[in-house]
């Protein structure tokens, strides 16, 4: 299967000896008989049938060998970076990193005895913060939610030449959208919340990488929890056969508002790789197989604030998460960044006029219109 979309169809589909039913079938057992085979399967040992369905799933679509399938992103990227460094050890990630993991960064993993670095969205700035002690590199490409965008064939070349884990967050681009593994990073992590799910119905995070480091990611989650339950897997496994089809759309639409919102007087500045004029577009047109389905914008708010501006909106709908079917707008101020002060928000670009917005499968000049009258 070389098709994106037939890979999101077929790939890890469990087979119906029952009924010869199309799905794969649920196995919602948490005691498992164990006797007769080599491995005891269990939900917190990350090794069910419905989880696997899922990770080989992923693993097809990101070209990866195995992985480890987790209740929410942060489970994902909190134990893959705690299965690599530990304390003494010093870990390297970008500045414009999602609000979560940035907190873990900045509050939780020095409290473990690890020293963090936190550097600007560049392959040179990334190079001269490593050192000695380095065990891990984190990156977002692109970022959430300026939308940077980094070379990262020259951020995994960087990692491979010193021994260091490097990981990534894909999920701004998708599978769809970009595979970094195919560019030289060790570890591919998703909050499957968004596109994976792309309902916005359930909550679950992967970490795909080979084989031996997907062990040693699941020797930690199975002493630290943080596995998924059958019905989410079912629900993650259906949303993926769309997985395809629905970024497709979502990423035209995105193209669409992006360059409407680029032209209209009551907006700064745009946020999106795929304008020619976005600094990183070239690099994003190397490394990315399309240019994905979030965009950020700076308001003018002497022409209209933000709050005025998205309670106007008729269709596009204000909510914390993103990758969903329908379009959603935030304020990453007042949501994924806002246990930040507002001077770190200001030294990584983010200001109260700031919006992110995930475009959704609607109609394009449905959003448009939308669009246009909120900015009156």
């Amino acid at each position: 299967m070389t098709d994106k979309a037939t890979r999101c169809i077929h790939a890890g589909t469990l087979p119906d000896h029952e009924t010869g039913g199309v799905n794969s079938p649920l196995y919602p057992s948490s005691a498992i008989n164990y006797l007769d085979g080599e491995d005891i399967f269990y939900p917190r040992y990350f090794n069910t049938a419905n989880q696997r369905a899922v990770v080989d799933k992923l693993c097809a679509l990101e070209d990866a060998e195995d992985g480890v399938l987790f209740s929410s992103g942060m489970a994902a990227i909190s134990t893959a970076i705690l299965a690599f460094a530990g304390r003494g050890d010093h870990v390297v990630l970008m500045e414009e990193l999602y609000g979560g993991t940035r907190n873990l960064a900045a509050n939780v993993l020095p409290r473990l005895g690890i020293d963090c670095s936190l550097v600007a969205a560049d392959a040179g700035a990334i190079a001269a913060a490593l050192g000695e002690s380095t065990r891990v590199l984190v990156i977002e490409s692109p970022t959430n939610p300026l939308l940077s965008v980094v070379d990262i064939r020259a951020v995994a070349a960087l990692a491979r030449e010193r021994g260091i884990v490097s990981i990534i967050d894909n999920t701004f681009a998708s599978p769809v959208n970009q595979n970094p593994l195919q560019l030289g990073m060790d570890i591919v992590v998703h909050s499957a919340t968004k596109y994976l799910g792309g309902h916005s119905d359930l909550c679950a995070g992967v970490a795909l990488t080979s084989a031996e480091r997907a062990g040693r990611i699941r020797d930690l989650a199975s002493c630290l929890g943080g596995s998924v339950n059958t019905l989410t897997c079912y629900l993650l496994e259906r949303s993926l056969k769309t997985l395809a089809v629905r970024v497709a759309r979502q990423t035209a639409n995105a193209g669409a508002m992006a360059e409407f919102l680029a032209g209209h007087p009551a907006v700064r500045r745009v946020y999106y790789p795929g304008l020619p004029d976005f600094p990183g577009h070239d690099i994003a047109r190397d490394q990315m197989h399309g240019f994905g389905a979030m965009l950020s914008f700076d308001l003018d708010e002497t022409r209209v604030d933000a709050d005025t501006f998205i309670r106007r909106l008729q269709l596009i709908t204000p909510a914390i998460s993103l990758g969903g079917v329908e379009s959603t707008i935030c304020s990453p101020a007042r949501t994924s960044h806002q246990k930040l002060s507002a001077v770190e928000r200001a030294n990584i670009g983010i200001g109260d006029g700031l919006l992110r917005l995930s475009a959704g499968i609607e109609h394009r000049d449905d959003l448009l219109d939308d669009l246009a009258a909120a900015l009156g």
